[in-house]
């Protein structure tokens, strides 16, 4: 199975015309003999289809993905039939019980929304290093213009971020297939675990919000400047006028 964020949204509602197996998660048939789960906060986790499948589906998904990513994250791992019981990974191996759809969804879901957590932290990573050669000028009193648009840029990214991350990611809510299959609840769990999902997101949210932050005082420094040079240029246009005065009362008066 091979797990591909491919941007920042997909519109799922198109896709519910099309012969599906499942409507929550969206799963369609792909390829041959495999399936894929798609979510809309633009992940596709595919099951059993080949290379070329994969990319005659995903050419098929383009019109409806907003923000294509120049990069889409992959994760792959293999699935297999669980003996005796067990459940989980080992090494790049996932066990489970059986190959059903609900199954399948519950393993999509872990999958999608771990490969989606990989967007935001390399997304975040960059913005930590772009933000650094700023806050160095931002201690010498040197940012200007262009640096006050990029930090209402990055201020844009990262609201937006946190939007996509609370709103649609939604790594706290549990898989709505557990509700009629909740024998399946400890596979999730457990997945969940080995992939640190919960922890990730907690990671990258608290991140965001301190870049939020430190821009938002970058933001705030900047305007502050503005208004006391603002304010200085004042002084000096009366303090001029004041000067006109006296001119005009002591020299012209003689």
């Amino acid at each position: 199975m091979r797990s591909i964020c491919v941007g920042g949204d997909i519109d799922t509602r198109s896709l519910r015309k099309a012969r599906s197996l499942s409507a929550a998660p969206l799963t369609l048939e792909a390829g041959r003999g495999g399936c894929a789960v798609v979510f809309r906060y633009a992940a596709v986790v595919f099951f059993q289809v080949e290379p070329i499948e994969e990319t005659t589906f995903l050419e098929g998904l383009r019109p409806l993905i907003q923000r294509p990513a120049a990069y889409p994250m992959v994760e792959e791992i293999d699935l297999a039939l669980s003996t005796g019981g067990r459940e989980g990974m080992e090494g790049n191996t996932l066990f489970v019980p059986d190959f059903t759809v609900p199954t399948l969804q519950v393993v999509a879901e872990v999958l999608a929304r771990s490969v989606v957590l990989e967007r935001f932290e390399g997304r975040v990573g960059a913005t930590f290093e772009t933000l650094q050669p700023m806050a160095a000028n931002l201690g010498t009193g040197r940012l200007g213009r262009a640096h006050y648009r990029s930090l209402l840029r990055h201020l844009g990214d990262v609201l937006l971020d946190q939007q996509e991350m609370v709103g649609r990611v939604a790594v706290s809510d549990k898989p709505d297939v557990l509700w009629d299959r909740p024998d399946l609840e400890r596979l999730y769990l457990r997945l969940t675990e080995e992939f640190e999902t919960a922890d990730r997101f907690e990671a990258v949210e608290a991140k965001l919000d301190l870049i939020g932050r430190t821009i938002q005082t970058a933001i705030d420094l900047v305007q502050s400047r503005r208004s006391l040079r603002v304010e200085w240029y004042i002084v000096i246009l009366i303090v001029f006028e004041i000067a006109l005065t006296l001119y005009e009362m002591f020299v012209r008066g003689d």
